[in-house]
């Protein structure tokens, strides 16, 4: 390792290195990783095009064929206009179909893609998106951005079929084109005109939406604190405070909507009115077939589709808006994942200057700190100063801003993740239970264990007991188990110790335990992992005095490391104890 970084405790990133997320947005957008299907896109454009020149075909034809039938009695040019209806159905038919096909497989890619990223930027990172919005961007805004597609390839097929209809009007009749052109841009500039308005509503429609849901899954996830404290109707007026602001939006953009379509429902008729009085005069006097004059009728027609681009432009402004939310969390910080293995190792652990900065503050601050090979370390601190990102940072969870995370003397973010977590083993105070089964909650990882080893670490964890009274013991659906907070807790500790880990990082993972429980999990832990790096967040001077060290966080940095027999002396740590849960 370069020695002035070692002094330093700073790394310079290497070629590739640094964190993803930093450019523009609308490349970020670009750069949507997954893989995009382009079959239904341009299936869809296809059709899309076969449709449109087979709708400005089709009054030509049409024209063709009347004029044939009144000259000479035959049908025979009724042919040529069977294949063109049949070529415009069978388009039509196939956009109706790639249109949605296309929609859904990127409204699945961008969530693949948004889930995909949170879950890559780990348990801590900065700025990460609330919850609910999380889940109203993935839901909404994942299925708004995905209507670009149909938006842009029908709005471009509309805007040509537009032009063809006036240059066709023009080569039956200048005066025709002349007739259309009179009226019809009022239509254009009008859309014009709406559309920034409808994309700044779209995008605050969908901020309150989330802000909304934000507000709901707080609110449900503390059900039962609301409900003891009396606070419903508190809470209730707090979840549905943005919707004044939604309601605003919604009705901003559906008057915008109004406001076109009533404008272009009345442009169309005095278009077609102006362009069929014309084509009545220039039939009238014999410069124009009565082919012509419904070919001329047929093209205003075509022509005035023109106006349906606002639709899609309206579409493709909400899919901006859209597009814009689903970029904020493709933005989300990711650390490009290491590539070197981690050599057999002790389990020495060395944090050397490491800060993290949370919303401008240094939570954690030039801190320093090394756990020796085997030994048991207590972490403890105030509310709020930092252990939980401490633990993420030593278990290579986190990557801090500035400092080192070493692991046997290698930087944990230099690391392959499948080596780190098989060599770092975590555990929490509210574990998320995964699989089919409990014995799938303590074997399923990135390196599932064998069923002898799950219940090794069960009895390590004091949790065989209670999954032998359950109907199925090990194999009893994860659904049908009724676990309270400690027995949840006890598994995710199973889940840890199962691992063959040289460090175990506990991040409260005993809070829910009660004391003579703890004991008897610490006291295991003792023999079976006595060789194994220990370092565990407590909030109780009893776990604490087991450890062989103490690691006192405070402001940022580590104040002292010692024996908690010797910092008990300390009235400022005996304070630590009684401020409550960390």
């Amino acid at each position: 390792m370069d020695s002035d970084r070692d002094r330093r405790g700073e790394r310079a990133p290497g070629p590739g290195k640094g964190r993803v997320g930093e450019s523009g947005r609308s490349d970020r957008f670009r750069r949507t990783p997954g893989a995009r299907s382009w079959l239904w896109p341009t299936l869809l454009a296809l059709a899309v095009t076969t449709g449109s020149l087979a709708s400005l075909a089709l009054p030509a034809v049409l024209a063709r064929a009347v004029d044939q039938a009144l000259s000479d009695g035959t049908g025979t040019g009724f042919l040529p206009l069977a294949a063109v209806l049949v070529l415009l159905t069978s388009a039509e038919a196939t956009a109706q179909y790639a249109g949605p096909r296309a929609t859904a497989d990127e409204t699945a890619r961008l969530r693949r893609a948004m889930v995909r990223r949170v879950m890559a930027a780990g348990a801590f990172p900065p700025g990460r998106t609330a919850p609910g919005d999380l889940v109203a961007r993935l839901t909404g805004s994942g299925a708004e951005a995905a209507l670009a597609t149909q938006a842009v390839v029908y709005a471009a097929a509309q805007l040509l079929m537009a032009v063809g209809a006036v240059v066709a009007l023009g080569l039956l009749a200048p005066e025709l084109a002349a007739a259309f052109l009179v009226t019809a841009p009022a239509g254009y500039v009008l859309v014009r005109r709406h559309l920034r308005r409808t994309t700044q509503q779209g995008a605050g429609y969908q901020r309150a939406q989330g802000e909304v849901a934000a507000r709901l899954v707080d609110a449900l996830t503390g059900s039962r604190t609301i409900a003891a404290a009396g606070t419903v109707d508190q809470e209730i007026a707090r979840v549905m405070g943005p919707v004044p602001e939604l309601s605003r939006c919604g009705r901003a953009l559906w008057d915008s909507q109004r406001r076109v379509a009533w404008a272009t429902g009345l442009l169309a008729p005095a278009t077609q009115i102006t362009v069929l009085a014309s084509a009545g005069y220039e039939l009238s006097v014999g410069r124009l077939s009565p082919g012509g004059l419904i070919a001329a009728l047929g093209y205003a027609t075509i022509g005035l589709g023109g106006f349906g681009t606002a639709q899609s432009l309206l579409d493709y402004a909400r899919a901006r808006a859209g597009r814009d939310r689903v970029a904020d969390v493709l933005a989300t910080p990711v650390q490009p994942p290491g590539t070197r293995d981690l050599p057999p190792g002790p389990g020495l652990l060395e944090l050397r200057g490491v800060t993290v900065r949370r919303s401008g503050r240094a939570v954690l601050d030039g801190l320093d700190l090394t756990l020796p090979a085997g030994s048991f370390v207590a972490l403890v601190g105030r509310s709020g100063a930092g252990t939980s990102l401490l633990t993420a940072v030593a278990g290579g969870l986190l990557v801090p801003d500035t400092g080192l995370a070493l692991l046997d003397g290698v930087p944990m973010d230099d690391i392959r993740p499948d080596r780190l977590r098989t060599a770092v083993a975590f555990a929490f105070a509210d574990p998320a239970l995964t699989g089919d089964t409990v014995q799938d909650a303590v074997a399923l990882a990135a390196d599932p264990v064998a069923a002898d080893r799950v219940r090794a670490a069960a009895r390590t964890a004091q949790a065989d007991t209670f999954v032998s009274r359950l109907p199925e013991t090990y194999l009893t659906p994860l659904p049908e188990a009724p676990l309270s907070g400690g027995e949840r807790q006890r598994l995710g500790l199973a889940r840890a110790l199962a691992r063959d880990s040289r460090l175990l990082v506990l991040d409260d993972a005993t809070s829910s335990l009660d004391t003579t429980t703890e004991a008897l999990v610490l006291g295991a832990m003792a023999v079976t992992h006595r060789d194994r790096t220990r370092l565990m967040v407590t909030r109780r001077a009893s776990t604490a005095a087991r450890a062989d060290a103490v690691a006192w966080l405070d402001e940022g940095r580590i104040r002292a490391f010692a024996h908690h027999d010797e910092l008990w002396e300390l009235p400022a740590y005996r304070s630590v104890f009684r401020d409550g849960d960390d």
